[in-house]
């Protein structure tokens, strides 16, 4: 009997645009319900849907290095288009900018989202991980959160809290911005860099523990750092990440967030940093 597809591939599915060459770089893909966040698909899977563009791409050259998504208008269920476009190769690295599209009001195609993305060769050189991994509860040692919280992508992911949870009281009490719990796919699935793309996002609004309140949010920017390659994503598996995520600045209508996620072995596979608005 043949296994049905990860939630994650099915959202991640992209064919090539009709009358499109695969180096053209055009694809054509569908928003997945169970993915969606309250008004829209959950970030992170916009991001690693614009990053799957790269990484099927027949001139790509490497692994994802960096990945900086744009988010300038809300992505509403339906189809889109994707176009990746390799604008500059080096010997080591290779340049990328990416758009997504979907149909306006007018059926005219309207940008939803930007991105530019820098994939890369890398060698065997001098290597040390200089933040290291917080010494914390292991994944079996805490409990799950449970399912059916009301927002859909969540359920997509295991989530196992150790502090920094949101917040019980939305009473403006809120005193810091630090988060860490493990994660990892729902149904546990092994790690590629389009799931470490999307998990990177995982994290809920750091103004919201920082505060207490819960205001309105969206993410503007986001930026993904790449430290692991290929070799050690397979060593991952379907391991849980300890992920860890901290706010620096909230001023006037926006905030900063920065974000580390290693495997159960200690190693720092990915950073991150967004910025968020705000609504007062």
């Amino acid at each position: 009997m043949a296994c049905s597809p990860h939630p994650l591939d099915e959202a991640l599915r992209l064919r090539p645009a009709p009358s499109s060459s695969p180096a053209a770089g055009r694809y054509e893909g569908q928003t997945h319900a169970g993915y969606w966040n309250m008004v829209g698909p959950f970030g992170g899977i916009t991001a690693a849907t614009l990053l799957q563009a790269v990484m099927q791409h027949p001139d790509r050259l490497g692994d994802p290095l960096a990945l900086t998504v744009n988010y300038a208008g809300a992505l509403v269920a339906g189809p889109f288009t994707v176009q990746a476009l390799p604008v500059r190769s080096n010997r080591s690295t290779q340049h990328w900018t990416l758009s997504m599209q979907q149909a306006g009001a007018d059926g005219a195609p309207m940008l939803t989202t930007s991105a530019t993305a820098v994939t890369a060769l890398r060698r065997q050189t001098w290597s040390v991980d200089d933040m290291r991994m917080p010494d914390v509860p292991a994944p079996a040692d805490l409990p799950a959160l449970p399912q059916g919280l009301g927002v859909e992508w969540l359920d997509r992911y295991e989530i196992r809290p150790i502090c920094g949870t949101i917040p019980e009281r939305w009473d403006g009490g809120g005193e810091h911005s630090l988060t860490r719990f493990w994660m990892r796919d729902a149904p546990a699935r092994p790690l590629d860099f389009c799931a470490l793309t999307a998990l990177a996002d995982v994290f809920f609004p750091r103004v919201w523990l920082r505060r207490a309140r819960r205001v309105p949010v969206g993410t503007v920017s986001i930026t993904v750092y790449f430290h692991a390659d290929g070799a050690q994503l397979q060593e991952t598996g379907s391991g849980y990440l300890l992920g860890q995520a901290c706010g620096q600045v909230f001023r006037n209508g926006f905030f900063d967030q920065s974000a580390q996620l290693w495997n159960a072995a200690g190693h720092m596979l990915a950073t991150s940093h967004q910025i968020v608005y705000y609504k007062e």
